[in-house]
């Protein structure tokens, strides 16, 4: 199934809705007391996203059209957005950085979120070297504690898509990667949530980015140096991994800081990164003087 925050006109309160093509279904509609976030439906487990598509299979509710309807981030209040960096080995080439013995994580800020067509700004004056990284977001489901990567996916409630936009000029003068890459707005996500039936093998999903038009990453999930399943066993050694954990799992080749000449988000960009199977994230920029 798929999932989505959506804001109606005239209000400002986002709302969980099943997603097609076309239209979405209010979930809240569909019967008394269900889940008004993806937060509260990963909460309520199996039986409840079972109740869902029940319902959805002669739904009570009411069809709305998509044009119209504006979009939140894909997770709302998760616990923790964890990111992984140096995933891919062409990305860790380009950047003049080396894939370590384990994996890079780092935390980013809650109000970095932002969701689908919105606009994301930053004074000039902090960075004119912003980039693009579109990555595979893992959702997280059922609690895993020192799991085992053959058990791994079993905890993973479904994905979507992540655009870890990155100020690499801060990235360089700092030692951790935490502040530049959690400006306001600067992890947009969505704009669905894909539940992980619908994933049968999150190593095998095409994974790009268009900048004002431009295909400018272009690879593969198949290229992590470390896969989904490694990674949240790895996580999971150390704390346990809570429902609703946002895990973005890294950028394969083609960031703009590595480009001659380098491409960065300029004034009135519009950059739109996507995985097949999952969504299309698109970001409008806005640079302030």
């Amino acid at each position: 199934m798929r999932f989505a925050h959506v804001v109606r006109p005239g209000s400002s309160e986002p709302r969980l809705v099943v997603a097609d093509a076309d239209a979405v279904i209010e979930v809240a509609e569909l019967f008394e007391g269900a889940p008004r976030t993806l937060e509260e439906l990963i909460a309520g487990g199996a039986e409840l996203l079972r109740r869902i598509r029940t319902a959805t299979a002669s739904p009570s509710g009411t069809r709305h059209p998509i044009a119209g309807l504006s979009f939140a981030p894909a997770v709302l209040t998760p616990p923790v957005i964890l990111a992984i960096g140096l995933n891919y080995a062409a990305h860790s080439s380009e950047l003049g950085l080396k894939t370590d013995s384990t994996p890079t994580v780092f935390v980013l800020w809650p109000n970095s979120l932002a969701g689908h067509e919105g606009t994301t700004s930053w004074p000039r004056a902090l960075s004119e070297s912003v980039d693009y990284e579109a990555e595979l977001g893992v959702i997280i489901g059922t609690p895993a504690k020192d799991v085992s990567p053959e058990d791994a996916l079993s905890h993973v409630w479904g994905y979507t898509v992540v655009n870890d936009i990155t100020a690499r000029d801060i990235q360089y003068s700092e030692a951790q990667w935490s502040r530049c890459k959690s400006f306001d707005g600067f992890t947009p996500v969505g704009p669905f949530a894909v539940t992980a039936d619908e994933v049968p093998d999150p190593q095998n999903l095409h994974i790009w980015t268009r900048l004002d038009g431009h295909l400018l990453q272009d690879g593969s999930t198949g290229q992590m140096v470390r896969p989904v399943a490694t990674l949240v066993s790895h996580l999971s050694r150390a704390a346990t991994l809570l429902p609703g954990t946002l895990i973005s799992t890294g950028s394969p080749g083609g960031a703009g800081y590595s480009r001659d000449p380098q491409v960065f988000l300029r004034d009135r960009s519009t950059v739109t990164v996507g995985i097949d199977g999952i969504g299309e994230l698109t970001t409008h920029c806005r640079i302030l003087d």
